[in-house]
């Protein structure tokens, strides 16, 4: 029946109706207000788009969607029909364009829409999009209906209906109040698991709003700590949608009732107010609750405070004053560490401990008073996991507001809160973005790389963060690996030497400067080979090598991937995070295990052998990957030796099975007892029971030029210059050049994955200097043609900036939707430019693009990495502001046929040798043989006698004359070893070695 039809018989059985009481007909409903149609009033387009689009977890999750005519269509001429065969997520959106305002949909009941029922007992959720600055960064609320019907049904789904999205929120939530004074539109989330279609029509608003929903009642907090004998102040406001006077009263009656605390411990309260109609928006009155002091010393004890509210919504949940633990041995400051820890241990429960072993992910917290009924000792914002705005002040209140709920527990532990901060703090809009680690590792510097680390640090603190999941240890064997540039490079002594960033980010090797504002603990990840898996080895989804198989020999694991470790450990690290990767040592008998159930490893090596005292994190779900069900997994790793679990969406789960194992005897109260006090111990050294909140005194420096500058100095240092024909580079400020290239003007690719989101984007999506920004600030004779499509004629030299777009892990797999070539746009760029004039390539990347075919025609060529938010450093060595001195951290391949390749294979014949990079603004000395014969003993001379940085600068000259030659296989190979001697130290070695490549080369 079309709806004409049916409006019809609506109309015919209204006039059939009896009046309500005393003859009065009731006040009609509102007329439905239209979404949408379905006539092709809408279009199919994608953010920012306004319009309908598709989503999933995969690239075959996106259901399919047609607009068509259908005789049966209940509203109008067409639906929306689509099909779908879901593994992972998948749905569509109808979302408003970024440009326009958002929707007041507050005047309506809810909202209903026409369905093609197919009586398949499906489940499907309708979401709506609440607040924010965007439907793609707004709040989540949704509802469910079932498909057990057959034929058109019009659904309506009061907005009373609606909670708050718990497995995922793009922001993790605004203010947890569906307002719908400021929506963006709705979303389907289809079922999954086997294929579907369906067909939608006529989404509408409906009905009257009652009154009383559209008042609030709120309070101030939900927790109110206080000190013993101190009076604690609830603050009760009333809030209506519109900040309209209220329509009607609102009375609010309050009492203390329940709770730990006895009747001695406070004075009970009873009462009621109202706040009549007329009342302004925002009006608030107060709330007194008195405690009384005993000689007592206690843990903290609650005194619930009852609302009943009349005439508007009530808060979410009643507060909670809480009197504060107060006279137990933990809680002084003056005790060593090990006595707080072994006091506190001692009191605590079962569930208390495994509490603390448990972490969540903040866009979980559908009811943030889970901190306090799970005891939980830990929450994480996984990448893109940003408050709204994303500020550093919203950053801090966000995390004071989870620390403020922790003060509900017996002990009053506070959470570690811990980010992914791996180039600066990347999540931060306005943060100072570092290079990733690959360009670090081609600075050489380690003193430079400590003061990244250092910046880090502080403006990670200083939102209120004090725990970074912070360095990479990886050693990268392999180049489609897509965490290439999450290394500092292909040799263990090189990341050795780079972890530096240890005491930038921890300070004193002992912990004693982590309470210190901007200070946080450090993590060493991923332990252990995560970098040495083989290509096609990996079981996760479509990824290649990520999170796949590391087979090797015990001594190629403990000369490659374990040595990181034992510097890490050496310099005091907080905390280690065990690799995704499964470890396959050759002659064990075991065959591949997760390095997440390797007790061996992580019991064994790692806390026995190389004796470290801090504690173990997992990664993000890592313990799902064990083989088995999930009480075998918490029982596996956590016996392996994993202390924490993140356990980001199902720490309930996690919890319950931790207790259940460990009441059933399967893990042991000592293992339970170890992990805890591993994790206390680094909660004490924090400060973190003396200032569990925010010290945002550092906060003004967050992306200051002060810090800009350091960040500044690492690009300059870290790009490599690998070939510079005629001294091409660097440039002069008389000479005309013409710009082009995807990545010359565009912070997003420049900055890389792991920025602002997980993936990273590109755009404009954090502040920065572009490369031709950059370039602008040095010469006012500039051309840019993205695609080179501007006229080339005219120009002294050309800057091709070319290289990939953001990814993250293994997303970024050479296979999985990724190669090392460049782009068609970008060689065209090359090719255009090049044949032109002289030109200058650029690559920006996180790892080597395979240029050699294009290697004759390129003057200059220069490995630029990922540079992150200061285009500046790249002009100040185009412009021979500082000199080029940075050096390739792994070896650039000729072809991906030659991968994995690696300083030290027995087969080395590369494009340009690990180590290789060119300087400017030196001069190369002479004398060729002759030289290189002096330079030998002198550098072993200063190597006798602990000369380092003279022995350094020997080495480096020698390798100013080797690079002089062209490379070939007989020069690149004792050329890298050379490179590979040098950051352990051997200067007379590596001057040999250096030699031997001149004469053969």
């Amino acid at each position: 029946m079309r709806r004409t039809a049916l409006l019809v018989s609506s109309a015919l059985l209204a006039a059939l109706t009896p009046l309500t009481a005393a003859g009065a007909a009731e006040d009609p409903a509102p007329a439905p207000v239209p979404i949408d149609r379905f006539e092709g009033e809408v279009p199919f387009a994608k953010p920012p788009a306004h319009g309908i689009f598709t989503w999933g977890g995969d690239s075959d999750d996106p259901p399919t969607l047609r607009l068509g005519a259908r005789e049966d269509a209940p509203e109008g001429e067409k639906v929306l029909s689509g099909t779908y065969d879901i593994s992972g997520y998948g749905g569509f959106s109808h979302g408003y364009a970024f440009d326009e305002q958002p929707h007041n949909w507050s005047a309506s009941k809810g909202i209903r829409f026409w369905w093609d029922g197919r009586n398949s007992g499906d489940r499907f959720l309708f979401e709506l999009k609440d607040g924010g600055a965007n439907g793609e960064a707004s709040e989540l609320w949704q509802a469910a209906f079932t498909d057990d019907f057959t034929g058109w049904k019009q659904i309506e789904l009061p907005f009373t209906e609606f909670v708050y999205r718990t497995d995922y929120q793009p922001v993790g939530g605004i203010d947890q109040v569906l307002g719908l004074t400021e929506m963006w539109g709705y979303a389907v989330t289809l079922p999954v698991g086997k294929p579907g279609e369906f067909a939608m029509d006529g989404v509408e608003l409906y009905g009257r709003a009652d009154p009383a929903l559209r008042a609030s009642v709120t309070t101030d907090a939900a927790v109110h700590p206080v000190k013993e004998g101190g009076t604690a102040t609830v603050r009760v406001t009333l809030s209506t949608t519109g900040a309209v006077p209220v329509e009607q009263p609102v009375t609010v009656a309050y009492e203390t009732s329940g709770g730990t605390a006895s009747g001695g411990d406070y004075a009970p309260v009873k009462g009621e107010f109202t706040f009549p109609a007329g009342t302004a928006s925002g009006t608030t009155r107060a709330i007194q609750v008195r405690t009384l002091k005993d000689k007592s010393a206690e843990p903290a004890e609650t005194v619930p405070l009852k609302l009943t509210v009349t005439g508007a919504k009530a808060p979410a949940e009643d507060p909670q004053i809480v009197v504060n633990a107060h006279g137990l041995p933990y809680l002084n400051s003056k005790l060593p560490v090990q006595k707080r820890v072994a006091d506190l241990l001692g009191r605590m429960t079962l569930e208390e401990k495994a509490g603390q072993m448990t972490q969540a992910e903040r866009g979980a917290m559908g009811k943030p008073g889970d901190i306090a009924a799970y005891d939980l000792g830990s929450l994480l914002s996984g990448g893109g996991s940003t408050p709204t705005p994303n500020t550093a002040e919203a950053w801090a209140k966000m995390i004071d507001s989870y620390q403020l709920r922790a003060r509900a527990t017996r002990f009053q532990i506070p959470l570690i809160y811990g980010v992914d901060a791996v180039h600066g703090h990347n999540n931060l809009v306005g943060a100072t973005v570092m290079p990733h680690n690959i360009g670090i590792g081609a600075t050489r510097d380690p003193r430079l790389a400590r003061r990244t680390a250092e910046v880090t640090a502080a403006e990670v603190r200083a939102t209120g963060v004090p725990w970074d999941f912070a360095p990479c240890l990886c050693v990268t064997r392999d180049e489609r690996w897509g965490r290439s540039y999450e290394a500092f490079g292909e040799d263990p002594a090189l990341v050795e030497s780079m972890e530096t960033v240890i005491q930038g980010l921890q300070g004193r090797r002992d912990g004693r400067d982590l309470d210190r504002d901007d200070k946080v603990l450090a993590t060493a990840k991923h332990f252990v080979g995560d970098g040495g898996t083989e290509f096609g080895s990996s079981t996760t989804g479509s990824y290649t090598i990520d999170q796949g198989i590391t087979k090797v020999t015990r001594k190629q694991l403990a000369a490659v991937h374990l040595s990181p470790y034992q510097e890490a450990v050496d310099r005091g690290v907080g905390s280690v995070m065990p690799s995704y990767s499964s470890l396959d040592l050759i002659g064990d008998g075991q065959g591949p295990v997760k390095m997440h159930a390797r007790g061996d490893m992580i019991n064994g090596v790692l806390k026995g052998r190389m004796d470290f005292d801090g504690f173990v994190i997992s990664d993000w779900n890592g313990i799902d990957q064990i083989p088995g069900d999930y009480a075998s997994d918490v029982r596996t790793s956590v016996n392996a030796g994993v202390d924490m679990v993140m356990a980001p969406y199902s720490y309930k789960e996690f919890h319950s099975a931790l207790v259940a194992e460990a009441s059933a005897g399967r893990i042991s109260q000592k293992r339970i007892d170890d992990a805890v006090s591993r994790i206390l111990t680094q909660k004490f050294k924090l400060g973190l029971f003396e200032q569990p909140y925010a010290d945002t005194s550092g906060a003004r420096k967050i992306g200051s030029a002060q810090h800009r500058a350091v960040a500044r100095e690492a690009v300059a240092e870290s790009q490599v210059l690998l070939k510079n024909s005629g001294g091409l580079l660097p440039l002069k400020k008389s000479q005309k050049v013409y710009v082009a290239g995807s990545n010359a003007d565009d912070i997003g690719n420049q900055s890389g994955g792991w920025t602002v989101t997980w993936q990273g984007s590109s755009g404009d999506i954090t502040p920065g200097t572009t490369v031709l920004e950059a370039l602008r600030k040095n010469t006012s004779r500039l051309t840019y043609s993205k695609d080179a499509s501007a006229p080339t004629s005219g120009h002294d030299v050309g800057v091709v900036v070319v290289g990939e777009t953001p990814y993250a892990e293994g997303v970024g797999d050479v296979g999985n939707g990724h190669d090392l070539e460049l782009s068609a746009a970008d060689q065209a760029a090359v090719d255009k430019v090049c044949a032109a004039m002289k030109c200058a390539v650029l690559i920006v990347s996180g790892r080597p693009q395979l240029i050699g075919d294009r290697l004759a025609g390129i003057d200059a060529l220069v490995a630029s990495w990922l540079p992150g938010t200061e285009g500046d450093g790249v002009a100040d060595v185009l412009y021979g502001k500082r000199p080029f001195t940075g050096q390739l951290p792994v070896t650039w391949p000729k072809s991906e046929a030659q991968l994995p390749i690696n300083v030290g294979d027995a087969s080395y014949d590369p494009q340009f040798p690990y180590g290789w990079g060119l300087t400017t603004l030196t001069k190369v000395p002479h004398g060729g043989t002759a030289t290189l014969r002096a330079l030998g003993p002198a550098a072993a001379a200063a190597e006798r006698a602990g000369a380092d940085e003279a022995g350094r600068a020997l080495v480096t000259k020698a390798r100013l004359i080797v690079q002089q030659k062209p490379v070939t296989a007989a020069l690149a190979k004792p050329f890298a070893e050379a490179d590979r001697l040098l950051t352990q130290g051997r200067y007379g070695a590596a001057v040999e070695r250096l030699t031997t490549a001149y004469r053969e080369g």
